[in-house]
């Protein structure tokens, strides 16, 4: 028995690791057996390379490293996590995948989506079954996250103008992965955003 494998994406602040908690949490209280995992991370060792990436001055690192870095953690996290999951038969819902590494180094970083998308291919080699992409007006989602005061803000010190590339380029994967992507709207409480995503499951379990 294999399990399902789920995942959340979205711009900084689009409220997708609350949707990617909020469903773990109903699908468990329906008894279903679930492991909620995030990336950058999700294993000891990607946790540890999660640090590297996302704190820091903006320009630590160069959009080619920073591919090789997030390969690396994704690639741990797959071995350690997410397949012995998916081979137990639970759900695994993960608050980003390898579609942010399309989106934040292959299209915003640079023209390196060819490389990404070859590393992909050579080291990790799995995709998700669902892909709920949660979408709001960039302005909105960046201050939000710049309003959570963590140590995690590389990538929303690159400003506005990076999350409305950002967005852009979410919506032309899920435009160009139709039968994985759904889009959600991100606007609302998260109970209101919660019930558009129940919504399409009820959709598709028919």
């Amino acid at each position: 028995m294999t399990g399902r494998f789920i995942t959340f994406e979205g711009i900084d602040g689009s409220g997708k690791s609350t949707q990617a908690q909020l469903l773990a949490n109903r699908l468990r209280a329906a008894g279903r057996d679930v492991q909620l995992t995030r990336e950058p991370g999700g294993s000891p060792g990607a946790e540890e390379i999660r640090r590297l990436v996302l704190e820091g001055d903006p320009d630590r690192w160069s959009p080619e490293t920073e591919i090789l870095l997030f390969t690396a953690s994704r690639r741990d996290h797959l071995e350690r996590t997410i397949c012995p999951a998916l081979a137990a038969g639970k759900t695994v819902i993960c608050d980003r995948f390898a579609d942010s590494t399309r989106v934040y180094q292959g299209v915003t970083r640079g023209d390196l989506r060819e490389t990404v998308d070859a590393l992909h291919d050579l080291m990790i080699g799995q995709e998700p079954d669902l892909t709920f992409l949660v979408d709001i007006d960039p302005d909105v989602g960046l201050r939000r996250a710049l309003s959570r005061h963590g140590t995690e803000e590389r990538f929303e010190d690159f400003g506005v103008e990076m999350q409305v590339r950002m967005r852009a380029a979410f919506l032309e994967l899920a435009m160009a992965n139709p039968d994985r992507f759904r889009v959600i709207d991100g606007d609302g409480s998260a109970d209101e955003v919660a019930a558009r995503i129940d919504a399409v499951l009820a959709e598709m379990a028919t």
